[in-house]
């Protein structure tokens, strides 16, 4: 097969103009706070038929549909973008999270995954003509492509989410993160096995064969494969050259992963987003080549595949209200109530718990490649997919702004006494201010885990500054470190302690107050409602005659 000139023109023209929309409206709605992917999708949009097509007919054919060796060739890259896509999403998952998250993230992780699943297949398999099926003798597949297609969350557009909100590597964040990792990987799983289930007929393997083969991949890549990988890196770093021989073994992997799986008849992506996390996994993996891989596929290969997915219809003529509104409706119930309940069971607050609901619910880029593979292989029509690319914009749209709004109401309700914890208050006999501050912290550091020496450094750090003693027997040293919550200790002292105090009396009620880093509004804000409470002799004498700490907590939640 050869190409005309015409044909080679045809081809790096239409790639151009993909790659230019892509970057100039992913731009743009990066500067208004928004996800990258959004704009490359808009780019297609405005590129496909519903725009584009519908002003200059004769250009659009000309570009995207005059030359099928050419539009062949496209979609060959298309197909190589989305498994190299699939690649560095399992690179960024790592396992060990999961585990180091403990129950609030497994509640978060399978609630997230039960409700919008349960909900999505009730409906879809009950009332399929709402949802828009296409063949009626496919409604449990359908059914069971609706329920994973509401379950699943898009980690990309999370990570990048949190880390514009700046709340990554915050308790909430991880929670979040660590969720979304694990929706991804089940949901991946299910879906592969849908895919197999409708090409049972044209393959070899039967279903059960496939699912037993299917999972024992998944077994030895993320049990035996990893740790093998792990052994190899460091002489594949000093045999070949860096980075090269690295970024060759890593695509390498990927791509014998994307064969393997769509040899047994799952997806080629799987393949690839499994391999990506048996590598991510290795210690050895350094962070510059994580991001050489990352900006090489993100920028380059991925965006012709988001832009790719306007040029497939009209997202105007296939636009129906109805099932539009059934998916966003599903979609927001399912997520932010599953998440949400997972969350709040896992003891977080309802405002956090909301954050985390609005957080788990951004689909983004998973979502448009789940709905573009059903598409391609039949098993959803255009008005569902162009009803599956609107939800997942959306979700991705609403989720930052949503998830600040409810972690700013959080912290407005964040309140000294909903900070004092019986463990944390005891009574002192010491005898200077560095001998209580040095409890204080040790309590601390006993109960959270932390290092004692570290936060009294910090604390007398403040206090060589300026003296934290108050008035009226109060005194408040503080500081801010590397922490992901406010914290509070008390030491009542009967007889006081010098403090260098404002007024000239001893401190007997010391209030340790640790506040996160980045957080001076929420330090300041504790610092005035501690001073205000506490605002006289008689308030802290009362405090201080009390019996035994209960009496003392007792106490402070009735003062006015």
């Amino acid at each position: 097969m050869h190409y005309s000139p015409n044909e080679i023109v045809i081809f790096f023209l239409s790639i151009s103009l993909l790659l230019f929309f892509a970057r100039v409206i992913g731009e743009t709605m990066q500067y208004i706070k928004q996800p990258i992917v959004i704009g490359e999708i808009i780019a297609g949009i405005v590129l496909g038929p519903t725009i584009f097509g519908s002003i200059f007919p004769a250009m659009f054919n000309e570009l995207f549909n005059s030359s099928q060796i050419a539009m062949t060739a496209l979609e060959g890259i298309i197909i190589l973008g989305v498994v190299m896509l699939l690649l560095v999403s399992g690179l960024e998952i790592d396992l060990s999270l999961v585990v180091r998250q403990g129950k609030a993230a497994m509640l978060v992780s399978s609630a997230g995954i039960l409700f919008p699943f349960t909900i999505g297949f009730f409906i879809a398999y009950c009332f399929p003509e709402w949802m828009g099926i296409k063949d009626i003798n496919m409604r449990f597949v359908f059914a069971l492509f609706v329920g994973i297609s509401l379950s699943i969350t898009s980690l990309p557009v999370v990570a990048r989410t949190l880390m514009d909100l700046n709340i990554y590597k915050t308790k909430i964040g991880l929670i979040i993160i660590t969720s979304a990792m694990f929706n991804d990987l089940v949901g991946w799983i299910v879906f592969s096995i849908i895919l197999g289930i409708i090409g049972q007929n044209s393959h070899p393997i039967d279903l059960p064969t496939l699912i037993i083969v299917l999972f024992s991949f998944i077994m030895f890549m993320l049990l035996i494969g990893r740790k093998i990988i792990n052994f190899l890196f460091p002489y594949i770093e000093k045999v070949t050259t860096s980075p090269g021989g690295v970024l060759n073994f890593i695509f390498v992997m990927g791509f014998l992963g994307a064969a393997f799986t769509e040899y047994i008849g799952i997806h080629a992506i799987f393949g690839a987003f499994i391999m990506g996390i048996a590598i991510g996994d290795t210690v050895h993996l350094k962070e510059e080549i994580r991001e050489v891989i990352q900006q090489f596929v993100t920028n380059i290969f991925a965006p012709l595949f988001f832009v790719s997915i306007g040029l497939r219809v009209n997202f105007i003529d296939n636009f129906d209200l109805g099932i539009v509104s059934i998916f966003l409706f599903l979609a927001f119930v399912g997520k932010i109530v599953g998440c949400g309940l997972g969350a709040y069971w896992g003891g977080m607050s309802k405002n956090e718990s909301l954050a985390v609901g609005f957080g788990m619910n951004s689909r983004g880029a998973m979502e448009i490649v789940l709905g573009t593979i059903a598409f391609q292989v039949g098993l959803i029509h255009e008005k569902v997919f162009v009803a599956i690319i609107i939800m997942a914009l959306i979700t991705s749209v609403v989720s930052a702004p949503m998830i600040n709004f409810f972690l700013k109401r959080s912290r407005q309700l964040l309140t000294f006494l909903s900070l004092l914890k019986p463990e944390n208050v005891f009574f002192t006999n010491s005898s200077s201010k560095q001998e209580v501050i040095s409890q204080l912290c040790q309590t601390l550091a006993n109960q959270y885990k932390l290092d004692s020496n570290k936060i009294f450094n910090e604390v007398m750090a403040r206090e060589k500054l300026i003296s934290t003693g108050l008035e009226n027997h109060l005194a408040v040293p503080h500081a801010k470190i590397d922490v992901k919550d406010p914290l509070v200790a008390v030491a009542i002292h009967k007889n006081g302690i010098e403090f260098e105090s404002l007024d000239g009396l001893p401190a007997k009620i010391i209030v340790l107050l640790i506040t996160p880093k980045n957080d001076a509004e929420l330090q300041l804000k504790l610092l005035a409602e501690i001073s205000k409470q506490m605002n006289n002799i008689e308030k802290i004498n009362k405090l201080v005659d009390s019996k035994d700490v209960n009496d003392f907590i007792s106490k402070m939640k009735s003062l006015p």
